[in-house]
């Protein structure tokens, strides 16, 4: 309101001045109060700094800007989420933090019915402050170049609040660790031999899905946040996933699965090998990567406050002769309470999975006895054995394998050698290593 008065109050004083001095001039007064306005809005400082035609122009690009925000919002994640920005009072909004759900009494047949209070509690939240760094823009340029350089600097600031409030609000979405309210889990799924990140996998979003379950979120609008690397480990293993994924996105998403509308985000915040979030803006170290997210729509809000933009004319700054410019905005988003969200973040692994060297053929003598081998783990563990043949059997002492073999006679009608695998394996793990033993016939 007060911008609308500020605005309102420059076009009348436009009018005014403008009107007078046509008249003087002997011209009509219409023409002169159109021309002094529209000099103002293009020109920008044709009145001396800080009178109300400088205000007139700061007024317009902000308007420009608030634009340009708002269209940054179509199509993406935060699409759809409640807005409560009709609340907002001085760039705070206040919630209330509803009680407890009252009892329910079934077949009840004691009177009176008892009192059960539901107290609620108001929560004044100051929305984020979002600041641009300040753009300086010479006069020299504005002479030189060919393009609307005013124009091009609002739209970069506009694109920069956008990337830095949408990456707050993931970061705000997501929480701190594992808990019982919510829920963080690791990928499953095959791990990417450069990095060692352990990829994503269907089964990874059942996950999500019984958590989400667990928390008693309703079905409907679940809303799942892909990071890039997550949305790419689905199209290698889903082809369900990737045909969606290739189909025209309307309304944003890129597929649904198990529940969840599905968007992706390229600025999902990171986790710790340990299962943290980091903070905002960190980067990331070894074995670090970003994470995705599910949250119940109804369970989140965001909230847009006030944009100013900041000017000084070049006529105040002799020594570089330059104009100056950035902006200010307030918004939020995040959840009312952290009771309806599940973030999954990729695992990683170091050196892969453990790996047994040793011999892979051996052959044993054709009068039999005992033979011993030493295997050697990656990892440090004990092996285990097991022999698929009656006529050889295997005896394990920590990483030393003892193959034991029957006296194999000479048979006229046998075959000239017999064969044994054995499958070396290492403890508590699924990895393994097949042996082949061979014998060859006694000769009578």
């Amino acid at each position: 309101m007060k911008r609308l008065l500020f605005l309102m109050s420059a076009v009348l004083i436009n009018c005014l001045c403008g009107g007078l001095m046509a008249s003087a001039a002997g011209f009509s007064p219409m023409s002169g109060a159109v021309g002094l306005n529209v000099l103002a809005a293009v020109v920008g400082n044709v009145a001396p700094a800080g009178s109300l035609c400088a205000g007139v122009y700061t007024e317009i690009w902000t308007g420009e800007l608030v634009k340009h925000l708002r269209r940054g919002l179509e199509a993406t994640w935060l699409d759809g989420i409640p807005d409560n920005s009709s609340i907002v009072e001085n760039d705070i909004i206040h919630l209330v933090e509803v009680g407890v759900d009252p009892d329910v009494l079934v077949n009840n047949t004691t009177y009176p019915i008892p009192l059960q209070a539901l107290d609620d509690a108001d929560i004044a939240i100051q929305l984020d402050k979002f600041q641009t760094k300040v753009t300086p823009i010479t006069d020299d340029e504005l002479h030189a170049i060919s393009y609307d350089k005013m124009t091009r600097v609002k739209e970069s600031h506009g694109n920069s609040i956008n990337d830095a409030k949408f990456a707050k609000a993931a970061h705000a979405m997501c929480a701190a660790s594992n808990g019982a309210k919510t829920p963080v889990l690791k990928t499953t799924g095959s791990r990417d031999p450069e990095t060692g990140r352990i990829k994503l996998v269907p089964n990874d979003l059942i996950r999500m899905k019984k958590a989400m379950d667990k928390l008693g979120v309703p079905a409907i609008g679940r809303r799942l946040v892909l990071c890039s690397d997550h949305i790419n480990d689905l199209l290698e293993v889903d082809q369900k996933f990737k045909e969606q994924y290739n189909i025209n996105r309307n309304d944003g998403t890129v597929g649904r699965l198990y529940g969840f509308d599905i968007y992706e985000f390229a600025n999902n915040p990171l986790y710790t090998t340990a299962g943290t979030k980091k903070a905002l803006g960190a980067t990331a170290s070894t074995g670090e990567f970003q994470c995705s997210f599910a949250f119940y729509v109804q369970r989140v809000f965001k909230a847009t406050g006030s944009t100013k933009m900041y000017y000084s004319e070049a006529g105040t700054d002799p020594e570089y002769q330059r104009n100056k410019i950035n902006f200010r905005h307030y918004f939020i988003c995040m959840p009312k309470k952290a009771d309806a969200g599940v973030v999954i973040y990729s695992d990683y692994d170091a050196q892969g999975a453990p790996t047994i060297t040793g011999d892979d053929a051996i052959s044993v003598k054709a009068s039999g006895g005992s033979n011993n081998r030493t295997y050697a783990t990656s990892n440090g563990a004990d092996i285990t054995a097991v022999s698929d043949s009656e006529w050889l059997t295997v005896a394990v002492t920590g990483k030393k394998v003892t193959f034991t073999s029957e006296a194999y006679a000479y048979d006229a009608e046998g075959e000239a050698t017999r064969t044994a695998t054995v499958t070396i394996g290492i403890k508590d793990t699924e990895v393994t290593k097949i042996v082949t033993v061979t014998q060859p016939m006694a000769e009578a």
